[in-house]
């Protein structure tokens, strides 16, 4: 199956492209122009572009049969708040848009966030709960409740889309903010984090970076139109 990936350098991205290879799929990596693409696999055809240029994606997303759109503007902050209503929600945008224009595209596999199906107040939730929107932690999180209710009209309207909710993801490779975990335990255990974030009573959901790739890979065979889908092995807090 010929396939395409946003964010393909990123974190998930490049994982993704990694196991969608091995799995005997050809892959097209779509990547900015600025963008570090030694650690893709050699067999990755690159697609130059950006979530935020329609003309780009259409481009990238032509011949192929499947879209996972895993960019995303992942920040706990930004200096200008705007980029992630422009990558984060207009990117999802562009790609449904780009979609409907390539007649070969038969799915697309959103990867959405834990994020946006909000807090649980201390009981353990799962991917049908829906965010309240009376308020948001970050503008991260705002904008990835704005997207779903994007995604979840896109299903009503009967475009094939899947949505994944990975939580926190950890693992191996780049210690990225994609990887924040795994940066915070480097810094604590190398004596440069004094602390420790929070109170100690925190709960989020984490999930290994391997298994959010297995489940993006499970969603793209086994997932229906609309169907959300959960990557996380733990929720609270």
């Amino acid at each position: 199956m010929r396939v395409v990936v946003t964010g393909a350098t990123g974190y998930l991205g490049g994982r993704l492209c990694a196991a969608l290879v091995g799995a005997g799929h050809a892959v097209r990596a779509l990547a900015r122009p600025s963008s570090n693409v030694s650690g893709l696999p050699r067999d990755v055809e690159l697609a130059y572009g950006d979530v935020t240029d329609a003309e780009s994606l259409a481009a990238a997303f032509h011949g192929c049969d499947v879209v996972f759109h895993v960019a995303a503007a992942v920040e706990p902050w930004l200096p200008d708040p705007s980029v992630f209503l422009k990558v984060n929600v207009g990117g999802l945008e562009n790609v449904l848009k780009a979609a409907k224009r390539t007649p070969t595209v038969k799915k697309i596999i959103y990867t959405s966030s834990f994020f946006a199906i909000g807090p649980t107040d201390g009981y353990v939730a799962d991917e049908t709960q829906m965010h309240p929107e009376k308020e948001f932690c970050t503008e991260y999180e705002k904008s990835k409740v704005l997207a779903d209710r994007i995604a979840l009209q896109a299903a009503a309207d009967k475009v094939p889309i899947t949505i994944v909710y990975p939580g926190v993801l950890y693992g191996p490779g780049k210690l990225t903010t994609g990887n924040l975990v795994s940066r915070i335990l480097i810094e604590r255990f190398n004596g440069r984090l004094p602390g420790y974030i929070g109170d100690g009573y925190d709960r989020e959901s984490f999930c290994h970076v391997d298994d959010v790739v297995s489940g993006h890979i499970a969603a793209m065979e086994k997932g229906r139109v609309g169907q959300r889908l959960p990557c996380s092995t733990y929720l609270s807090g």
